[in-house]
């Protein structure tokens, strides 16, 4: 697993450099390195926006762009051949003396008989990517005249776990945080976790034939939302620091809300639903487009999202082609559910497919989490994509809070642990026994596992 340090930071922010945090935390059981996210970040490169763009009177491939970099600013003038170069478009632009990842130095040109006092970037040309196909495209709302380097937060390390089979408990940021505050003894922030109030009656019921498989189901429709909506640039980054390509914004924020804590989603098309979601095993002889154009013949067994007309997803492996959000989808159905790692893992192996959401359930997913990721992610639709949520399902259908504290005694505590544990960390509640023995009530931060 990779993920952003300043991500990380925002969680759980021990006083102590990048080496420092991944030696402790690998002294500590959990193999961690680190790289740069870009070794050399670029200098004087800005936010910028193109104003205009002309044909390039001696070049069918290049353009003439008029370009600023500040809302009052004089437009200068840049040559650029890429095809998404358009007016309106906020790009990184690198001003005369800027130098680039790759060691370039940029300076005023004349092209083609054109002068050009810059260069609009790639995300190749920032260090970002091996190849891109045109501009890096920023949001609208971006700031002009900002440094890139900080609106972009290329000053930052990537941190690459190794992880056993059996710490799937680390494979998210959250995870990562909690493994933190063990190690260093500080506390984890988090995020605000605050319920989604429904705002309409929107709902799909859910059936589930095979409880043993599927242990927890929580799902939400969220409808009206603006077809027109994008990724935000800090989404988009953190999601690439993590390997992952952003696709849409409902699809980036399922990978986000995994990555964040460690809970696989899926969002269905509501256009493509036929009545209400049942969670069933597959029946012999049935077939299912995936979300990466395989078509897989089913045997009987393998465990299924399923509609009243057709199957929609291998659950807990990867979605259907025929039910996914597309660029024209308004109206969505939020899926977070937890599935017995057998029940995916043969699946996984049959069809030979691998996914994140594959290799996080069949390593186990925390049993508390599945309706709190639900309001993460309907939260941060609203907050993208707008819209309006429906009814979050009842208590008992996915994923309540685990207990978080336990009752032992403070002598049998000591020998479990191998320490002592200090008196700030306990609480006696009565006499355990006549030796004079007592009962403790040990408290520990809010998580479920």
């Amino acid at each position: 697993m990779k993920v952003s340090e300043s991500w990380l930071r925002e969680w759980v922010n021990p006083d102590v450099d990048t080496e420092t945090l991944c030696e402790r935390v690998t002294l500590a059981g959990l193999e961690i390195e680190h790289r740069a996210l870009v070794p050399k970040p670029p200098s004087g490169v800005l936010v910028g926006r193109i104003e205009s763009v002309a044909p390039h009177p001696q070049a069918d491939r290049l353009q003439v762009c008029a370009v600023i970099t500040a809302p009052d600013g004089e437009a200068r003038q840049i040559v650029c051949g890429a095809a998404n170069a358009r007016a309106g478009l906020v790009v990184p632009v690198a001003l005369p003396g800027a130098e680039l990842p790759s060691g370039m130095t940029i300076g005023e040109a004349e092209l083609r008989g054109v002068p050009s006092a810059g260069m609009l970037c790639s995300e190749a040309e920032l260090g970002l990517a091996e190849k891109s196909a045109g501009l890096m495209e920023l949001e609208d709302g971006a700031p002009l005249g900002v440094d890139v380097v900080d609106y972009l937060g290329l000053d930052d390390t990537v941190l690459e776990l190794e992880l056993t089979p059996n710490r799937g408990d680390c494979l998210s940021v959250l995870g990562l945080a909690r493994e933190c505050h063990a190690v260093f003894d500080v506390p984890v922030a988090g995020v605000d976790e605050a319920s989604v109030e429904a705002s309409c009656e929107a709902r799909i019921e859910v059936s589930i034939d095979e409880p043993a498989a599927c242990t927890g189901y929580a799902g939400r429709v969220v409808r009206g939302l603006d077809a027109a909506a994008r990724t935000p640039d800090w989404m988009v980054e953190r999601l690439r620091r993590s390997g992952i390509r952003a696709i849409h914004p409902v699809v980036d924020i399922t990978n986000y809300v995994m990555l964040e804590l460690g809970q696989p989603m899926h969002a269905f098309d509501c256009r493509e639903l036929s009545g209400s979601i049942r969670v069933r095993a597959a029946e012999a002889g049935e077939s299912l487009e995936l979300l990466n154009e395989q078509t897989v013949t089913l045997n009987d067994g393998e465990l299924l999202i399923a509609d009243a007309a057709r199957p929609l997803a291998l659950a807990g492996v990867m979605g259907g082609e025929g039910s996914g959000v597309s660029d024209g989808t308004e109206n969505i159905f939020l899926e977070s559910a937890r599935f017995a790692p057998e029940a995916v893992a043969l699946t996984g192996r049959r069809h030979k497919l691998n996914s994140d959401s594959l290799y996080r359930f069949e390593r186990g997913v925390d049993p508390g989490l599945q309706r709190r990721a639900l309001e993460r992610a309907t939260q941060l639709v609203l907050a993208i994509c707008g819209g309006q949520a429906g009814p979050a399902p009842g208590p008992g259908s996915g994923g309540g809070s685990a207990a978080n504290s336990r009752s032992r005694k403070a002598s049998k505590a000591s020998r479990f642990t191998g320490s002592n544990w200090p008196k700030p960390c306990i609480q006696t509640e009565a006499d355990f026994s006549a030796s004079g023995s007592s009962l403790h009530h040990f408290t520990r931060p809010r998580f479920s596992w």
